[in-house]
């Protein structure tokens, strides 16, 4: 089976498709809050993002997109982190040591669901061959996934270590891809092709000064809804059609979230509790075959967790001090991540291109009808 392994370079990010706009181009603006300067998760200083997209033949769509908090070593430099589970019905490999420990030791990985072990221990390897990992004996991969057989030929597992290499090793920060690439090239959301979204927030100077950023993986049902505006009816593709169309909403969406605020795993627990607000209102039922999972990290050294030593001398250890916002401070927060993740959402639809596996075709969402309806609507209200 031959393989084609796509990097997307700097320079085809946003407008791979010519006719696809992420939201803001097409005038929809969740929130109040601005975003950074990229209006990516790559806003907040030191996350960096790389997509390897793998696809053979029309059989094959699928990828792996890797999430870097930090160009250190993680395992030795590690961060806090929480997971927050919407609907259980998925595969995050690494989550129950995130919860039980609150902190994060590798770059976390999305791909397509029958991979996420071969990805897991292609990172492992990835790691373990670095400087200084001699001496390691366990280490926590963290890869989730979304099912992407409709359009990928998934019992074939196609991830390899080249591709989890490919993801890791172009990892930059910057403007990130979407729609359809990495992990997700063969997604569907609301029926239409979905993908990778991301968006950002930078909270005033007033509220702190804080970044938030979000990056999905969205591949799940529902009735789309566009700011509150019914486009999934009017485009006359919605769970449960009729009361007896198969289509019941069933997918799922993995939702990323980091930030340079310095809060403790609670508070990112917190957090990421607040994106699944974000996945609601665009639609989503989180139906019983869903697996909605959120994590989120911290980035800030204020509560970086420096947990093993390179230096055995220093292994004695056994304290630290942080510094963290105390919880009156994290409602703009949690203000940003709902509105950072709505709109990552959107992202992931409407920078998404179609895809045909064997004849089946899974279209991008039509945004010249998308911008019709949001008009009518708008001027309705008038």
């Amino acid at each position: 089976m031959r393989l084609s392994i796509i990097v997307l370079a700097a320079a085809v990010l946003a407008h791979s498709a010519a006719a696809q706009q992420r939201a803001r181009e097409l005038g929809v603006v969740p929130g109040i809050f601005a975003p950074g300067p990229d209006n990516a998760i790559t806003d907040v200083a030191g996350v960096k993002v790389g997509h390897a997209t793998v696809i053979s033949g029309d059989s094959i769509h699928t990828g792996v997109t890797a999430i870097v908090p930090h160009s250190g070593n993680l395992f030795f430099d590690r961060v806090p982190a929480a997971v927050h589970v919407g609907n259980a019905f998925g595969k995050l490999v690494g989550a129950a040591q995130i919860q039980e420990l609150g902190e994060l030791e590798t770059p976390i990985l999305l791909t397509c669901t029958l991979c996420v072990w071969r990805a897991a221990d292609a990172l492992v390897a990835e790691l373990l061959a670095k400087p200084g990992m001699e001496r390691v004996g366990s280490i926590n991969p963290v890869v989730g996934e979304t099912n992407d057989g409709g359009l990928n030929a998934i019992r074939n597992r196609p991830i390899t270590p080249d591709v989890v290499h490919t993801a890791l090793a172009t990892a930059a920060s910057g403007p990130v891809a979407e729609g359809t690439v990495g992990a997700g090239t063969g997604t569907t959301a609301f029926e239409w092709k979905g993908g990778i979204g991301t968006s950002s927030r930078k909270l005033p100077a007033s509220l702190g000064g804080w970044t938030v950023g979000v990056l999905v993986q969205s591949n799940f049902g529902g009735v789309l809804q566009v700011l509150g505006v019914p486009v999934g009816r009017e485009l006359g593709k919605y769970a449960f059609k009729d009361a007896v169309d198969r289509e019941r909403g069933d997918g799922s969406c993995m939702i990323v979230v980091a930030t340079d605020a310095p809060l403790s795993d609670r508070n990112l627990g917190r957090l990421a509790a607040r994106a699944i607000v974000g996945l609601g209102r665009t639609g989503s039922d989180m139906s019983n075959g869903s697996g909605d999972f959120v994590l989120a990290f911290s980035t800030s050294p204020l509560v970086r967790r420096t947990a093993l030593s390179r230096s055995p001398a220093d292994d004695h250890r056994v304290t630290r001090t942080t510094a963290e916002l105390i919880n009156d401070d994290l409602s703009p927060l949690f203000e940003g991540v709902v509105e950072a993740t709505e709109e990552a959402i959107y992202n992931s639809l409407f920078m998404a291109t179609s895809v045909t596996q064997h004849g089946h075709t899974v279209h991008a969402i039509p945004l010249d009808k998308v911008r019709e309806i949001l008009g009518r609507y708008n001027t309705a209200k008038r």
